[in-house]
């Protein structure tokens, strides 16, 4: 088998027909209807065949040229990342949404070699913020925003 001359662009179009494929079929059961009365089923289906022809393209276009090789797995930040995801997840309803947003913040940011406890505390504060203002208030969502709130 020959090898991939450029691996990240392959992979990434890939990525692309798996996620195009998935949304046709998520929305497979649902009324297309037209281009001037758009049915439920219309945005899925057309956002599928755009993401399919973009990562056939990008897969093809890959097989030609050069590029950098893919560089190893590395566990650990995958493994911090989706570990605050799952504590965010899980504190939510007892923490309520800004207390959670500012630990996942914190927490995924030390799985960067460039952590800064400041920043991550800043950029939380910021994100739960936005978080409040765009589900509580604007989204009308029931999220406890505090500890005991819910």
């Amino acid at each position: 088998m020959s090898k991939i001359p450029r691996p990240k662009d392959f992979y990434a179009g890939l990525l692309f027909v798996a996620f195009g494929v998935f949304a046709i079929v998520l929305g497979r059961n649902y009324p297309l209807g037209t281009a001037a009365r758009m049915g439920p089923g219309y945005f899925p289906r057309v956002l599928g065949i755009l993401l399919i022809v973009l990562g056939a393209a990008l897969s093809l276009i890959a097989l030609r040229g050069r590029g950098p090789a893919l560089p190893g797995w590395k566990w650990r930040p995958v493994s911090i990342v989706l570990g605050s995801v799952v504590a965010f997840g899980l504190a939510l309803t007892h923490a309520g949404l800004v207390l959670s947003t500012i630990g996942l913040i914190v927490i995924a940011s030390t799985a960067s070699h460039e952590f800064r406890f400041r920043e991550s505390l800043l950029s939380g504060v910021a994100l739960a913020a936005l978080s409040v203002g765009v589900f509580v208030i604007g989204l009308k969502l029931q999220l406890p925003i505090w500890p005991g709130s819910g």
